[in-house]
């Protein structure tokens, strides 16, 4: 069974995200990743970037939520992630964890505002939560995936192996690491 549209706005909402609409699968375009890669396996030959060493964070950090926030905000805005209305896609977990669930989870793409005042972490959105940090804390770790809405970009907060939380962008329209003012 799966939760309906007007459920997931009302999860979403919380984090800072205003829900458009769900998208297609076959309407969605994503950057080209080579055979066999995932966004994770993929090098800065294939257009990877990742977030600066200074905002990686391990998961117990007391700063991990405002470097998660802050890189990922970053690589949104240099990446070319939001529209004109920092709109963007985001694949969203419709499955119904209750007594009819089949072992098969239901992911969509779904087209969402970014608003003011959003936050990923502090808001604890429940479809944002890392189901591998959960093997490292107890605390509330987000792992999502995004994507622009012209496939040019596509972002993965995620855990890795190490116990650290980071962001990757996938943007092969870029040569290099856009520049940016040490105060960013």
């Amino acid at each position: 069974m799966t939760i309906t549209d007007a459920e997931m706005a009302a999860m979403l909402a919380p984090a800072g995200l205003r829900f458009i609409e769900r998208r297609n699968q076959d309407e969605v375009q994503l950057p080209s990743l080579p055979p066999g890669h995932s966004a994770a396996s993929t090098g800065p030959e294939h257009g990877r970037f990742d977030s600066h060493p200074d905002e990686i964070a391990d998961v117990d950090d007391p700063d991990m939520p405002d470097k998660v926030n802050a890189s990922w905000f970053r690589m949104a805005t240099e990446y070319g992630l939001f529209n004109e209305d920092r709109e963007f896609l985001l694949a969203a977990n419709y499955t119904e964890y209750d007594e009819t669930y089949d072992g098969e989870d239901h992911i969509a793409w779904v087209q969402v505002r970014l608003l003011d005042g959003w936050d990923f972490v502090a808001s604890e959105v429940d479809r944002l939560r890392s189901s591998m940090a959960g093997l490292l804390t107890t605390r509330f770790v987000p792992e999502f995936t995004v994507a622009s809405l012209d496939g040019r970009t596509m972002m993965n907060t995620t855990v890795w192996g190490d116990g650290t939380v980071s962001t990757i962008a996938i943007c092969p329209s870029h040569k290099e690491e856009p520049r940016h003012s040490p105060e960013q």
